[in-house]
């Protein structure tokens, strides 16, 4: 059997559904039936992916209800890769040397390879455009990567291109700057303002008990509770020609701490979460039916949390120079900050 995803894969045999059976969910169903050692998860993902037909059609949802007699066949894709290979991706390199490579990383760029992104990724790029050199210490998947960016945020990213500055590095990125000139800078619109012009939100974060995706602010006492510290800095507020409290603020964020979605976690728990940020900033969505025509429109359409990696600073680790590196708004969030400067007064 052919799905249409996969020119090569391994098929078996059709399953044919049992009186027993009947009302049963067709992933719960194949996860007990076809002794291949898959798990449920597996096989639920395999079913959206449209590598299942029930009676000879192709079905995607794992919940479908069986009857008597209906006939399942499952086809495996081909394993992918145990590393990732290189494709040509183009990058925006900032410096380049024997040791690092410092890039400009745009949204949408996921920056490993991973579950659902097994190519596509910065690794694959990185692989094409350094060759051989790369570190392997970060492991097979990650080589040379040193610190990383969300999928949707945008900015600059230093990567190591052998075993020896990867340490240098990995250790000076550990250290967040307590001992050396390092130093991570992000921008930010949020909603609103936060209470003061500048300040420190210290807290504890580990999995979501709601959405074991998701990070939240939890008590120091959980199993994975890790220290996380962010400075905010407002730069900007737009604010409502009436009086009433700012709309959006540009806030530049300084991280003591790197924590998984610090900086989206720590801003929406003082109550202006991210722009655009469908995860943590949800509830703040309707917000946009209420800016003006225009504005209402550039928000709308912003698909993505508003966050720029826009500075960063480090030793380099062979020649001891400090480097620097600063990038401008990418064009999507420019448009963003500026629709907000036309609408509103800054403060």
């Amino acid at each position: 059997m052919t799905n249409g995803h996969n020119e090569a894969e391994s098929e078996l045999e059709a399953l044919t559904v049992g009186d027993e059976a009947a009302g049963q969910r067709l992933d719960q169903w194949l996860a007990a039936e076809t002794g291949s050692g898959l798990s449920r998860s597996r096989i639920k993902q395999l079913i959206e992916q449209g590598n299942v037909r029930l009676n000879g059609q192709p079905v995607t949802e794992p919940k479908r209800k069986l009857k008597p007699g209906d006939i399942a066949e499952i086809a495996l894709p081909e394993p992918e890769p145990a590393e990732p290979v290189a494709e040509n991706i183009p990058l925006s390199v900032l410096y380049e040397d024997d040791h690092v490579i410092v890039i400009d990383k745009p949204a949408g760029l996921v920056v490993h390879p991973g579950a659902g992104n097994p190519s596509g990724t910065l690794v694959n790029a990185l692989l094409a455009h350094c060759g051989d050199s790369l570190s392997g210490i970060g492991g097979v998947r990650r080589p040379g990567i040193v610190h990383r960016l969300d999928k949707e945020t945008s900015g600059v990213m230093v990567v190591a291109k052998n075993d020896r500055t990867h340490q240098a590095l990995s250790a000076q990125f550990a250290d967040h700057g307590r001992s050396t000139e390092m130093r991570r800078a992000y921008l930010a619109l949020v909603w609103g303002t936060p209470p003061r012009m500048a300040g420190m939100i210290e807290t504890w974060l580990g999995r979501s008990s709601r959405d074991r995706l998701k990070q939240a602010v939890v008590s120091e006492h959980q199993p994975d509770a890790r220290h996380a510290v962010t400075h905010y800095q407002v730069r900007k507020r737009f604010g409502d020609p009436a009086g009433a409290a700012p709309v959006a603020s540009l806030v530049e964020c300084r991280l003591e701490t790197g924590r998984t979605h610090q900086i989206r976690v720590h801003m929406a728990h003082i109550g202006n979460p991210l722009i655009g940020d469908g995860d943590y900033g949800k509830s703040f969505a309707t917000k946009a039916n209420a800016l003006p025509d225009g504005l209402r429109e550039i928000v709308a359409g912003f698909s993505r949390q508003a966050l720029h990696a826009a500075h960063l600073s480090f030793v380099h680790p062979a020649t001891g120079e400090l480097l620097s590196f600063e990038t401008p708004l990418p064009a999507d969030m420019a448009e963003l900050v500026a629709g907000f400067r036309r609408c509103f007064p800054r403060t």
